[in-house]
């Protein structure tokens, strides 16, 4: 036993002795295997390490997915809040939504009935515009002015600005007097009145009778006006302006234009110039410059391009004043209606005033007759203050 101590003692502990006991191949392989045994300590501590982060992650992993799951769950609660009030706010809005939607067909219906109103309305004041509607043709008519006035003084004067003027327009009543119609004035009133009581007239001729029926002569609405005017001796009217400058630029142009006396023009006190309309004002400092002007219509201006002619016109200012409209029935002309052709016209007219002069037929002198045969047509009856007239 105790060789065999000291024979393993100096293979274990001594590296002296390993050269005395051991042969160098022996030697070389228990260096070897030493070497391999450190190797295995180290991959031995190195497994320990890893096995213990292997652990440590584990445990990590295993507390982020108990965290991973707490939120999880936290999301689908906070969903399921979520989606709830959602569905709350959505109902709501629904709701909203229709309650505006009956709002807006009740605003819509009350639209229309409005619409409806404003239609009526519009039909009642195109009616009521119908009824008052002055239609009139007013003849041309020459007209010499005698004197001049200034607007701001009642006395004469040649330095006066304007020139002013006033006109009465009086448009006779009238009646539109059919085929187989006529009218008839007597001299009396009393007479068509009495003619007027008589449901129908039997006239009498050539052995025939013919049955008329006298009624009322209704008259058209008519007016009386005053038409006040006031025309500018200083200034004119421009229109037809080429847009082709800027306004200052054209307003340059048009000044130099206008300036011109071998044109016509005189020296410009202003202008007013408006581009989009290519409409405007000159005012001159002397008078006698616009009447010039507005007798030529057209004036040529020099824009840097194409000289072109713009229109001139005279500033005037109107009113109309002491607007009067009157209708009414003649007290002493009758209508008559129902009246066949059974005569040419002349003929016709000539019975029916032998018969209304007769007093034995409620008639009396009569001042005028007129009388429209069917196939004539029609022709407008125009009245004065005492006598009828026909065209």
């Amino acid at each position: 036993m105790g060789s065999n101590e000291d024979t393993a003692s100096p293979l274990l502990n001594g590296n002296s002795l390993q050269s005395e006991t051991l042969s160098p191949e022996e030697q070389q392989e228990l260096k070897a295997a030493l070497e391999e045994l450190e190797e295995w300590k180290l991959k031995h501590e190195k497994a320990d390490t890893e096995k213990s982060r292997l652990i440590l992650e584990k445990l990590d992993t295993e507390e982020n997915k108990k965290r991973a799951e707490r939120e999880a769950l936290d999301l689908l609660k906070q969903q399921d809040l979520n989606t709830h009030a959602f569905n709350n706010k959505k109902k709501t809005m629904e709701e909203g939504l229709l309650d505006i939607q009956k709002k807006n067909d009740a605003l819509k219906q009350k639209l229309k009935d409005y619409e409806e109103q404003l239609q009526l309305k519009k039909n009642e004041q195109a009616s009521l515009q119908q009824q008052h509607k002055i239609i009139a043709e007013i003849p041309e008519k020459k007209v010499k002015f005698t004197k001049t006035r200034n607007s701001e003084d009642s006395e004469d004067s040649e330095d006066s600005v304007n020139i002013e003027g006033q006109f009465t327009i009086i448009q006779r009543p009238s009646i539109t007097l059919k085929g187989g119609q006529a009218l008839i004035t007597f001299e009396e009133e009393k007479v068509a009145q009495r003619i007027l009581k008589i449901p129908k007239c039997t006239v009498t001729f050539d052995n025939a009778k013919m049955d008329v029926k006298p009624f009322n002569v209704m008259m058209d609405p008519s007016v009386k006006f005053e038409v006040h005017f006031s025309v500018s001796k200083k200034t004119v009217k421009f229109s037809n302006a080429p847009p082709v400058l800027s306004d200052e630029r054209m307003r340059d142009r048009l000044e130099m234009s206008f300036s011109k006396p071998s044109l016509g023009g005189g020296e410009v006190e202003s202008v007013e110039y408006n581009k989009e309309s290519g409409t405007g004002l000159v005012t001159f400092l002397n008078t006698g410059v616009a009447e010039r002007l507005t007798l030529k219509k057209k004036y040529p201006v020099d824009t840097g391009h194409p000289c072109r002619e713009i229109r001139v016109s005279p500033d005037f200012q109107y009113q109309m004043r002491k607007f009067q409209t009157f209708c009414g029935v003649s007290k002493r002309t009758v209508l008559l209606a129902g009246i066949e052709d059974a005569l040419d016209e002349e003929d016709l007219q000539d019975n029916l005033e032998i018969h209304f002069q007769k007093p034995s037929n409620y008639g009396g002198e009569v001042e005028s007759i007129r009388y429209i045969s069917k196939t004539t047509g029609s022709a407008e009856a125009y009245f004065n203050e005492d006598t009828v007239e026909a065209e």
